[in-house]
């Protein structure tokens, strides 16, 4: 006996972008079937200030509404959870960044139980932690199609061998609960090919979004530089949490090694986080307390892009990096680490310039470069303006709603 598909398609040639889409009613007993929107809920570990968050929020609040209705589930305590007020939101304390077996637990049952009660049609998870409790408490939910998005994978070269193995082998688990994975880069879908989680019919490439014309209106540069204490001094700057992946550490040897060369250069280090403390006293050791400046979070990012000559940004590891497409849309040059996603938007020579992680002396030597040759910039960021098309928000969420339409209708 064939296959009944529940999902039926109200076009009589329809393409996924374009349907209205005929669902069951909930509601036991009844063979009645009526229109309404699909229902997607996204699961995140925390909404910290970060590329997979921002993104994650404004899918959830720019979906099509006529054919979507969104809900989102994390946990609590983030930066932004303020901007959560036009959505709605389920926040489960216990979701939360580190191992912790009690609270996984009970956030694995309070995800559940949300589930069986709104009812999704899909699940969307995003970041490591979510990922795997929300994918499991969707399985065991029964949710329809179950969708996760590695915008970085939680294992790399720089842990433990073990913890490494039992990442990988958590992932390739759960792959097989998993429908479809969205990759941010190329780099994502070989890494998680070579480590043997899903195949590749299950991947899709939608690429990490920005508001490209938030980055490409005018400012008034003079004012925002004084806002900081800055006078004529050239600025390299970076932005990124202060967590080990991002190595903010090398970002103040590399301020060091470039001060030794032209004095007349201010850093900013623009975000927060638990290496905080220790970015702190390195600053103090080396004698750098007039040269860095620790801004904090910030949500006019756009704006202090702006004042920068020259963008760093020396993570070790990475899914693809927003912030240097948001250095590239505001026309500033770009200086790197040769990793992941990045070396498929920063081009040595042509986009930007690369290192390897931890190469400080020669990450110091590229910016000085291009503190001191104007015309070498203005060559570098025009070609990197021609590239950025692709990582336009809006483009994001339609290949989201598409992936959406084409799981549902297409099954």
């Amino acid at each position: 006996m064939p296959k009944i598909n529940p999902y039926k398609i109200s076009d009589s040639n329809p393409s996924p972008s374009s349907v209205a889409v005929e669902l069951p009613l909930r509601r036991t007993g009844e063979a009645e079937v009526q229109r309404r929107r699909i229902k997607i809920a996204h699961i995140i570990t925390l909404l910290e200030l970060g590329g997979a968050q921002e993104n994650t929020l404004y899918t959830c609040e720019n979906l099509d509404k006529n054919k979507f209705d969104v809900l989102l589930i994390c946990g609590k305590g983030g930066i932004l959870d303020e901007k959560t007020k036009n959505i709605k939101t389920y926040f489960v304390k216990e979701l939360i960044r580190e191992i912790n077996p009690i609270k996984d637990l009970i956030a694995l049952v309070k995800i559940y139980k949300i589930l069986k009660k709104e009812k999704p049609d899909i699940v969307h998870t995003h970041s490591s932690k979510a990922g795997i409790i929300g994918r499991w408490a969707a399985y065991l939910a029964k949710v329809c199609k179950i969708v996760h998005t590695f915008h970085g994978f939680g294992f790399h070269d720089y842990q433990n061998f073990l913890i490494k193995y039992i990442y990988i082998a958590t992932e390739r688990l759960t792959a097989t609960i998993t429908d479809r994975f969205i990759a941010v880069s190329h780099e994502n879908i070989t890494k998680g090919l070579q480590n043997k989680i899903g195949t590749k019919g299950i991947y899709s490439m939608i690429r990490s979004g920005i508001k490209l014309q938030n980055y490409q209106t005018q400012i008034d540069i003079k004012m925002k530089r004084q806002e900081f204490g800055i006078k004529n001094e050239k600025v390299v700057g970076m932005i990124a949490c202060f967590k080990p992946q991002k190595s903010p550490l090398d970002f103040v040897s590399v301020a060091e090694s470039i001060c030794k060369e032209n004095a007349n250069t201010k850093f900013l280090l623009v975000g927060d986080g638990i290496l905080r403390n220790k970015i702190e006293s390195l600053i103090s050791k080396l004698n750098l307390k007039d040269k860095i400046i620790l801004t904090g979070w910030r949500k006019d990012v756009n704006e202090i892009i702006k004042i920068f000559d020259v963008f760093v940004l020396t993570s070790l590891f990475e899914g693809l990096p927003r912030v240097v497409i948001e250095a590239m849309a505001s026309g500033i040059p770009v200086v790197a680490t040769y990793i992941d996603g990045t070396r498929e938007i920063v081009h040595e020579g042509l986009t930007g310039f690369v290192t390897q992680p931890h190469e400080i002396e020669k990450m110091a030597e590229r910016v000085l470069r291009l503190l001191n040759n104007p015309n070498l910039c203005e060559k570098l960021t025009s070609e990197a303006k021609k590239r950025i098309s692709e990582f336009d928000i809006d483009l994001m969420v339609k290949q989201q709603e598409e992936l959406y339409l084409s799981l549902i209708l297409l099954d």
